[in-house]
């Protein structure tokens, strides 16, 4: 299912139909414009718009002699319209057309990938809110550190995509431009304003200036934020993949009626989807290398960038309207288990409270240094013997002396040690 709807979602987008649409488009556009400034009779702007089309198959047909792409298709749209497509191309080059229709279909895919964020989004958040109350361990280094409420995590992942989204949609507006300003962007042919009007009936604004080609900057802009987007779809896929790990098994991805997981281990539930994204981001993040190369070119263009584009770009988008689609599935039906995630907060005796008994002791008047002594060697203890750390405090001398029983009962409030995360969750509204 995620697959079918990815590809009729991007890979119409990218079509050659489609392309050679955006281009038709770019060229009425261009014609209208001229219309408009008086040098193309209304009858045969009539007769262009009512006729103008052109023919894949006949494209293709055609660029085998020319051995240029723009050519065939104008002579594919010549045939359709006849004499009056004399008034078409009037004056422009060919990435006019080229670059301009580019701009609309990246506006027209970074508007699916910025739906399917949203959705991800309000998943994250629904999680979120689903296991605010439920303790877990914190982990840094992979090693137990501190409680945490397990859905901070997706209030972490949930921030991260509000940021992504922000990348996505300035990078919807540097490229939301168009160029008709001819050869070597100077408008000797055809005149700055009847680029304006061109490009206000497509929806884009003028670049202030422009050689033969939109600078490739503004793309890389758009790879960039594609490529961040993938880190933190691979950021997820990966805290999955460890907590899916037998040892932890805190949740793990869906395992659905008749899956299986080993051709030789019929037991085996592999995070294979988790896997995938973190395959797929790779991919996403070597791209924007290519981008970055395609913004410098030779004096007011050259054509080394144009190639590589035709890959990178239905590519990339392909990548990640795909991961975000997977992933979001993967989360909509995430397995958790709360028994395991208390398991394994209690795998270390309680030691997780030592930092609130130091800062006590120190709030009494001892020195820090000494504080953390005792605190981490009856830490240690617990950790190795598999005695509690609570007993082993409280029954510590050095540390009786320097507060009273209920002080230190105080200190292993797990209510307490959460409280933090409830302020976080104050922050959020459900429902966004």
């Amino acid at each position: 299912m995620v697959e079918r709807y990815e590809a009729e979602a991007i890979a119409r987008i990218w079509s050659e139909e489609n392309k050679y649409r955006k281009w038709l488009e770019v060229e009425l556009a261009v014609t209208e414009a001229w219309a408009e400034m008086g040098q193309v009779p209304a009858a045969s702007l009539k007769r262009i718009r009512s006729r103008a089309a052109f023919d894949v198959g006949r494209i293709h047909e055609i660029e085998k002699k020319v051995k240029h792409d723009v050519i065939a298709f104008l002579t594919s749209v010549e045939e359709s319209i006849g004499p009056d497509s004399a008034y078409v191309h009037k004056g422009i080059t060919s990435y006019d057309v080229v670059d301009t229709a580019l701009s609309l279909l990246i506006q027209e895919s970074l508007r699916e990938v910025i739906a399917r964020c949203r959705t991800l989004r309000k998943v994250l958040l629904d999680k979120a809110f689903a296991y605010r109350d439920l303790p877990a361990i914190g982990r840094t280094h992979g090693v137990h550190a501190e409680p945490i409420a397990f859905g901070c995590k997706f209030l972490i992942w949930h921030e991260e995509m509000e940021r992504g989204l922000r990348r996505l949609e300035a990078a919807r507006q540097a490229t939301a431009v168009g160029k008709v300003s001819g050869s070597v962007g100077t408008y000797i042919h055809f005149p700055a304003r009847g680029e304006a009007r061109a490009l206000r009936r497509l929806g884009l604004r003028p670049c202030k200036a422009s050689s033969q080609v939109i600078q490739r900057d503004r793309h890389a802009e758009v790879m960039a934020a594609l490529a961040l987007l993938g880190t933190t779809l691979e950021k997820i896929a990966v805290e999955i993949r460890h907590l899916q790990r037998t040892e932890v098994l805190e949740a793990e991805e869906p395992f659905t009626r008749g899956q299986k997981g080993s051709s030789s281990m019929p037991h085996k539930r592999n995070p294979v989807r988790c896997e995938r994204v973190s395959g797929l981001a790779r991919v996403l993040r070597a791209n924007l290398a290519v981008a970055l190369e395609n913004n410098v070119l030779w004096h007011e263009r050259d054509i080394s960038h144009s190639s590589a584009e035709r890959v990178i770009f239905p590519d990339s988008f392909h990548l990640a309207v795909f991961l975000l689609d997977d992933l979001t599935d993967v989360l909509r039906h995430l397995v958790v288990y709360p028994e395991n995630v208390r398991r394994n907060l209690e795998l270390t005796q309680g030691v997780y409270f030592s930092q609130k008994v130091l800062t006590l002791l120190a709030g009494k008047g001892m020195a820090r240094q000494r504080a953390y002594e005792l605190v981490q060697a009856q830490a240690m203890r617990a950790w190795q013997e598999k005695r509690s750390f609570r007993e082993l405090v409280m029954a510590d001398p050095e540390i009786a002396a320097a507060c009273t029983a209920a002080e230190l009962e105080r200190a292993f409030s797990m209510a307490d040690m959460l409280s933090g995360a409830r302020d976080i969750f104050r922050r959020f509204r459900r429902g966004r």
